[in-house]
């Protein structure tokens, strides 16, 4: 009879043993679960993409900038990207704001206009 009561207290053991790493391993998937429905919400919003009002402010004046230079010198954003080694569409993105060329690249930018670099930064401030 005692045999009988220490298997039964054996079994009910495993199956605590068992509900508890079914609960563990749920907490487990609904922590990933949970990490990665947050990635894909904050995905459009990274850090790195963060920006502040002034880099707005700048990246808007750098495009408008870059735009109406090239437009004064009657060049095609074709004919700028392939002076500078660049596709169109990084041409494209600089001009609209989505992004900001290079260090070397503004050089040779400016350079291209025939501005100092000075002078196509004077224009940002």
């Amino acid at each position: 009879m005692s045999r009988i009561f220490a298997i039964g207290n054996v079994l009910l053991l495993g199956l605590l043993v068992i509900a508890i790493l079914c609960v563990v391993a749920g907490l487990i998937v609904f922590v990933f679960w949970a990490r990665r429905t947050k990635n894909k919400n904050t995905a459009n919003h990274s850090p790195s993409e963060t920006v502040t009002p002034q880099q707005e402010e700048i990246r808007k004046t750098l495009a408008q900038t870059l735009k109406e230079l090239r437009n004064d010198k009657n060049m095609t954003q074709e004919f700028v990207a392939e002076s500078l080694g660049v596709s169109r569409q990084a041409v494209s993105k600089w001009e609209n704001g989505t992004s900001e060329p290079s260090t070397s690249n503004l050089i040779a930018i400016a350079k291209l206009y025939d501005i100092p670099p000075e002078e196509l930064l004077k224009k940002l401030i």
